[in-house]
């Protein structure tokens, strides 16, 4: 096997073992479109990158920060509705994202493997990096599981129970915007959300425990992957989207399945 496809391999099912169990709270607590607007705002932090000539996967997790917390502190000051804040926000980081990248001088930027992903251009320094990245956020997840879950249940009742529900929710945005940062040579900026949430919806109709949804939607995951990258080697279609493509074909298998032996 080619060094590029193995790099590529190795790279996705990291992705897709870190995405799985953070989508299982993205779609516990409804945050699709919170995960949506952290890809978007990651295109300013792309351009960030490529202006200051720095490591755009650092600028992409400074910016991401930046927004999640932004917003959090927002949604504390109570004066509009989540959906709308994360409107806004969202949409201004991707406007400004792309007028930054417009006045950059540089005509070999290719802004599609941005928006959709580029796996097969993963390096040895790549793999490092989404390492290192996956490795923090699964043992952040692991140690902080009980409380995560807890949050995602009852809000009130984490409070209750002596858990700091702030504090929490900025470590989990965090987390966020690690995954942002190392996903997008893989999925790209538009498909990130899907990694989340496709395996953890597909693993949620057969999970009897939180536990068990977690590991079925890594499994979900890793399949999508194997099956995506197979599809663009001998198919020659776009790696990011044939991932996404791949993870909704497992959900729907997994639903038909379901619904014919319930």
């Amino acid at each position: 096997m080619e060094d590029f496809l193995i790099h590529a391999l190795i790279a996705g099912l990291i992705v897709a073992i870190v995405c799985a169990p953070l989508g299982c709270f993205v779609v516990w607590k409804r945050m699709s479109y919170f995960g949506d607007s952290l890809a978007h705002s990651s295109l300013l932090g792309i351009a960030l990158g490529l202006l200051l000539g720095t490591n755009i996967s650092v600028t992409i997790l400074i910016v991401a920060s930046g927004f999640a917390v932004l917003l959090l502190w927002l949604q504390q000051q109570r004066l509009l509705a989540t959906d709308t804040l994360l409107g806004i926000l969202s949409h201004a980081a991707l406007a400004v994202g792309l007028i930054m990248i417009s006045l950059i001088d540089n005509q070999n930027i290719d802004i599609y493997s941005y928006l959709f992903g580029d796996i097969l251009s993963v390096g040895k320094k790549d793999l490092i990096v989404i390492s290192i990245g996956g490795a923090l956020v699964l043992s952040l997840l692991y140690t902080f599981w009980e409380r995560f879950t807890l949050i995602a249940l009852n809000e009130e009742l984490a409070q209750a129970e002596g858990v700091s529900v702030i504090k929490m929710n900025l470590l989990f945005t965090l987390l966020m915007s690690i995954v942002v940062a190392i996903s997008i040579q893989i999925v790209g900026i538009l498909l990130i959300t899907s990694m989340l949430i496709i395996p953890a919806a597909a693993a949620r109709q057969w999970a009897q425990s939180p536990q068990q949804m977690a590991f079925l939607s890594m499994l979900i995951a890793a399949i999508a992957v194997i099956l995506g990258l197979g599809s663009s080697y001998f198919w020659d279609i776009p790696s990011g989207p044939a991932i996404v493509a791949s993870a909704s074909a497992v959900f729907s298998f997994s639903a038909l399945t379901k619904s014919l032996t319930s």
